[in-house]
């Protein structure tokens, strides 16, 4: 058998690919993206071992790395195996499904404000969770619940609203933007209903945060990300058709809506699977996609670097909060509120001079 195999390189919007065929089989690889991709899994990796390391028992990242290698000693191997390592782990994939489902919406909408922060997935999932504490008074696990099926129905009700013929662009985000602020004024009520330490509760839900994560939120969400990434990744090609406009899209094969409806339901899923395991953290889908995309200089969703972007930042930024404000630990959802909420003003103004708002 007679395998021939050449390689080609282009140029497409700035990025550099090397197209490689093998007996039929042609295979586009982004250099760029590539490396970037490379370099942010190192960096949510390291940062990952920083992070096992920090708190009221410090330990020496190589010291962390023995220990994850299974020779460290026994005080180590219980904080960074049982303690620690739980709460990174839940940290890199909050950040990777919330940076993927961001760059599913702000590909469909075709807007850098179609995140899941505006249209009202985390507000709808806060909802769930609320309910749950409030008024079924539920564990953890029927708060999670609460969370998933509170994001999960209310990715259908923006779908169903947004529907003319169709979803697009701003029609989306303008509806999400409204089913927001319907969850914020529902759920200050709840939180005017609920007893002190249940408004307590809420509220610390609320913020945002990794304090107390074990394997219990690893395992359900670590399960929802290994089933729903790939369906994502499989879909890619034709959501990368799909900015192009839906005739385009059609003229090239691709079944639209079918496209649509299946990465905006996975989008759901991770983004609400991520809120139940960490509460709403706020901004992360908003900025990754935007950063991966701004380092890769590539055309598409930039579905595995903008997941691998949130993770990095997750995790960098709950090393920020634990650090950076001396004794006073912030939950990491403030400062990932504080900082996106500069950026998306900056996205605003950006946005605004370039005469897209």
């Amino acid at each position: 058998m007679n395998v021939s195999k050449r390689t080609s390189t282009s140029s497409t919007a700035g990025a550099r690919g090397v197209t490689l065929r093998t007996a039929g089989l042609s295979l586009r690889l982004d250099v760029r993206g590539a490396v970037v991709g490379l370099l942010l899994i190192a960096l949510a990796l390291v940062m990952g071992v920083v992070l096992i390391g920090t708190g009221d028992f410090p330990i020496a990242p190589a010291d962390v790395v023995r220990t994850l290698l299974g020779n460290g000693t026994v005080a180590q191997d219980f904080i960074v195996n049982e303690l620690r390592l739980p709460r990174v782990l839940v940290g890199l994939l909050v950040g990777a499904a919330l940076g993927m489902g961001g760059a599913i919406f702000q590909s469909i909408s075709r807007n850098p404000l179609g995140s899941p922060d505006v249209i009202g997935l985390g507000q709808g999932a806060a909802a769930g969770a609320l309910t749950a504490i409030v008024l079924v008074k539920g564990d953890p696990s029927v708060v999670a619940t609460g969370a998933v099926l509170g994001g999960a129905l209310t990715g259908l009700g923006v779908y169903a609203l947004a529907w003319r013929q169709g979803v697009h662009g701003y029609r989306l985000v303008l509806v999400g933007i409204g089913t927001s602020a319907t969850f914020t004024a529902v759920n200050g009520y709840l939180l005017t209903q609920a007893r002190q330490e249940d408004a307590a509760r809420a509220v610390l839900w609320l913020t945002g945060s990794l304090n107390g994560r074990d394997w219990d939120q690893v395992w359900p969400l670590l399960a929802v990300c290994a089933v729903l990434m790939p369906v994502v990744i499989g879909q890619a090609r034709n959501l990368r058709m799909l900015e192009m406009g839906d005739d385009s899209a059609y003229a090239l094969g691709v079944r639209v809506e079918r496209t649509r409806m299946v990465v905006m339901g996975a989008a759901v899923l991770l983004v609400a699977s991520a809120t139940a395991a960490a509460g709403p953290v706020a901004f992360v889908a908003l900025v990754a996609p935007q950063l991966a995309r701004r380092l890769t200089r590539s055309p598409g969703p930039n579905l595995l670097p903008a997941a691998w972007m949130g993770a990095a930042l997750l995790v960098t930024a709950d090393w920020a909060a634990q650090r950076a404000f001396g004794a006073d630990q912030l939950p990491v959802g403030v400062l990932t509120g504080m900082l996106g909420g500069a950026y998306l003003l900056w996205l605003l103004v950006t946005e605004r001079r370039a005469g897209r708002i």
